[in-house]
């Protein structure tokens, strides 16, 4: 058994307001991470449980989405807006997988680097260094990816809902100005 609707509304218009703003939070929230290694030891393990919550909020919209999508008149816009949809969830595995990382590295070389020894030390810090420029490039790559894929999913969704449920004049206007 699956929610399908809540209050007379689709559950997918509700559910997909949590993907909306997650990814890009999680996003944001990797890319800072990885780039300022004190914010990732400041956020510890709230970073990668919120890409997992993020992660976890794409096929529960995804899901509910291909329920409404059942239960609307299909078009290109709607077949275009699921064909977007059935990619986000790479993007969102991408967001977690980065997340886990910058949590994990950010919390081994923090102890590495409290290690006895001046060689050992510098080592480490080149180590890191290599590191934390990897996680830092890959992080932007993968919060763009997703941030720019939530985008145009959503941009889609909008005109599939919306493409002629609305007048450019409003009720009782008769469109001249005098």
């Amino acid at each position: 058994m699956s929610l399908t609707v809540v209050n007379g509304l689709p559950v997918h218009v509700l559910v997909v307001h949590f993907v909306v703003v997650f990814v890009p939070l999680s996003a944001l929230a990797v890319v800072i991470g990885a780039v300022w290694p004190s914010a990732a030891r400041r956020m510890g393990i709230v970073l990668p449980l919120l890409a997992l919550v993020t992660l976890a909020s794409v096929p529960v919209a995804t899901n509910a989405g291909e329920w409404l999508e059942e239960h609307v008149d299909s078009n290109a816009l709607v077949r275009r807006h699921t064909e977007l949809g059935d990619g986000l969830l790479p993007w969102a595995a991408g967001l977690f997988v980065m997340a886990t990382a910058v949590w994990w590295t950010t919390r081994r070389l923090t102890s590495a680097e409290a290690g006895p020894g001046e060689r050992t030390r510098a080592v480490t810090s080149r180590t890191a260094l290599v590191i934390r420029v990897a996680a830092a490039v890959l992080s932007v790559a993968v919060a763009a990816g997703a941030v720019v894929d939530v985008y145009r999913i959503g941009d889609s969704g909008a005109k599939a809902a919306w493409h002629d449920a609305f007048s450019n004049t409003a009720h009782g206007e008769s469109g001249d100005n005098g």
